[in-house]
């Protein structure tokens, strides 16, 4: 790869993908998608089942045609360099498809012969050691645990030394204890200056890792934004107040939940429409006693959600 530096790691613009059937009306699985990834970001793509993200990550691998729209890869226009475009690139896919009879270490050697990395410049022992594995190269992969083979294919995907990274499901299917390592992993690949686009079904993770995420549903992008900037946006809060003789709070358009539990009152509210103080106040006139209260922010979650509302749940 050369010295330069793009202030964008990818660039999206019109993207569409339709697929055509003989017997059933075309399928449109993306419908022109904007996108803008710079170099340096943790960046996520959230969204349900068929939404298009496999779709997106798919074409920016090169395992998937473009029907129509404009992408470029660390400043490279696909359509006129696919080779750098992917050179560019190291993709880690959602299924841990390994060979299970092959060696962490001559799997690497493999991958970077295929990326025409000379033997003089392969990094095999390094990558392997970066991400916990040089005391299992000589294993094979079927003796790997479930958290060590999505390690590994993290390794096989930076042979070639690419500045982008692509984490599809990262970590489905592995437990909290090995998804915080893979989050600590994923952080330290950002501050060696790898740009990371992230997808995922966990929005704890997105909300965690991320510094702009983008929502996509029905193959269309239905926001982008900075995370902090995103989640300003939900106009739902939680205050939390406790106190004695507490009063029923009526649910309406200004208040959309209300949990009564003990000595504690949770209300959900829209801050568009009513403030905290004017709901203290109305428990003051209702005889009520404060002690104490706490106020918190709607999370990713609630964004998701209200984004998403009547997604479909299909397979990608």
């Amino acid at each position: 790869m050369s010295d330069y530096l793009p202030a964008n790691a990818i660039e999206i613009k019109n993207l569409s993908k339709i697929y055509q059937s003989k017997n059933k009306d075309s399928i449109v699985a993306l419908q022109n998608i904007d996108l803008t990834i710079k170099r340096g970001q943790i960046f996520g793509l959230l969204g349900p089942n068929g939404a298009g993200k496999s779709t997106t990550i798919n074409i920016l691998a090169g395992l998937v045609k473009k029907t129509s729209g404009i992408v470029n890869i660390w400043g490279i226009d696909l359509d006129k360099d696919e080779r750098n475009c992917r050179a560019s690139i190291g993709i880690v896919p959602q299924e841990l498809n390994l060979d299970p009879f092959f060696k962490p270490y001559d799997m690497l050697e493999i991958q970077a012969g295929f990326f025409g990395v000379p033997k003089s410049e392969r990094k095999t022992e390094e990558i392997l050691r970066a991400v916990g594995l040089w005391d299992k190269k000589d294993a094979p992969a079927r003796a790997l645990s479930g958290g060590m083979r999505r390690r590994l294919l993290i390794a096989k995907a930076m042979v070639h030394f690419p500045p982008i990274l692509v984490l599809d499901e990262p970590t489905a299917g592995v437990d909290l204890e090995l998804r915080q390592h893979l989050w600590e992993m994923v952080e330290e690949l950002n501050k060696q200056g790898i740009t990371i686009i992230l997808t995922t079904h966990y929005l704890e993770e997105a909300e965690m890792l991320c510094d702009h995420i983008a929502i996509i549903s029905k193959g269309e992008i239905m926001t982008s934004q900075p995370k902090e900037k995103l989640l300003s946006m939900m106009d739902s809060r939680l205050l939390k107040i406790t106190g004695d003789n507490l009063p029923n709070i009526p649910i309406n358009d200004m208040v959309s939940d209300v949990k009564t539990q003990d000595n504690e009152i949770i209300v959900t509210y829209h801050p568009s429409k009513i403030n905290a103080g004017q709901i203290l106040s109305m428990i003051h006139e209702k005889g009520g006693s404060i002690r104490d209260i706490s106020t918190e922010d709607a999370d990713l979650e609630d964004i998701f959600l209200e984004l998403t509302a009547g997604a479909h749940t299909g397979e990608e």
